[in-house]
């Protein structure tokens, strides 16, 4: 079970990371939660927590002086970090220091969750590597047929032929329907959403540094290089080799 520290300045945001979220049935418990980075390290002494989950710009301290401060004790906690699109150049320093995923704020209902899942089948994998697997999405609680387009997408978010048309022929639904049904119960399009596991399957073999850009492209289903590095800077916030450079 993952000790789970939530260091947030924002009492709306802390509050609902840590009452909203299903933690028991990610296999983890909250074991406290911090305003600013000082008082973040007051409960890591305090806690001994495994996975922290951190904003970056606080008062007092922020999530990199914090960061640093862990690290220059030993300490090796997981780290996920929350970031905003304008400081995302920001959050680098947070990646060469360690932290092992991060979200774009606002965030989404089920990212979270997926950062948590992702990470722990990392966990498994290293444990066994023989037995690991692809990381999918926390599905949290959909309609059969959402749950159904969403397990499509993670099937074949590589072919560059799948569409909406093609996900709802499947499902034997009309493309209005399964769209109206998507995005009443996940917030996104359909389009959006199979764009974001795209990018989200790119960062994690980004990450490996083993394959070139273009080669990463093809396999999440993208057969234009410059429009697939235009959709990743769009959502992350940089290019995909300056991506791969912050994970190096």
């Amino acid at each position: 079970m993952l000790k789970v520290l939530v260091v947030e300045d924002e009492e709306m945001i802390r509050k609902g990371i840590v009452l909203a979220v299903d933690w028991a049935a990610l296999d983890c418990v909250v074991v406290g939660e911090a305003a600013d980075g000082a008082a973040a390290l007051d409960a890591v002494d305090r806690y001994d927590p495994s996975l922290i989950i951190t904003d970056l710009k606080m008062p007092k301290m922020d999530g990199i002086q914090m960061l640093e401060q862990l690290r220059a004790r030993g300490n090796n906690a997981y780290v996920i970090i929350l970031t905003a699109y304008d400081s995302f150049s920001y959050a680098q320093s947070a990646l060469r220091l360690g932290a092992v995923d991060f979200l774009l704020k606002p965030f989404h209902d089920g990212e979270l969750e997926q950062a948590v899942t992702n990470l722990q089948r990392r966990m498994e994998a290293a444990q066994h590597p023989e037995e690991s697997a692809i990381p999918g999405l926390k599905k949290g609680d959909k309609s059969k047929y959402v749950l159904q387009a969403m397990d499509y997408i993670g099937q074949h978010y590589g072919e560059q032929n799948i569409s909406v048309s093609s996900i709802a022929q499947h499902l034997g639904l009309s493309e209005s329907h399964l769209s109206h049904l998507f995005r009443k119960e996940t917030d996104y399009t359909i389009l959006n959403y199979l764009t974001r596991y795209r990018i989200h399957k790119a960062m994690e073999l980004l990450r490996d540094c083993r394959l070139k850009v273009y080669e990463i492209a093809e396999r999440v289903g993208y057969r234009d290089i410059t429009y697939f590095s235009s959709t990743f800077k769009k959502v992350v916030g940089m290019s995909p080799s300056e991506f791969q450079d912050t994970c190096r």
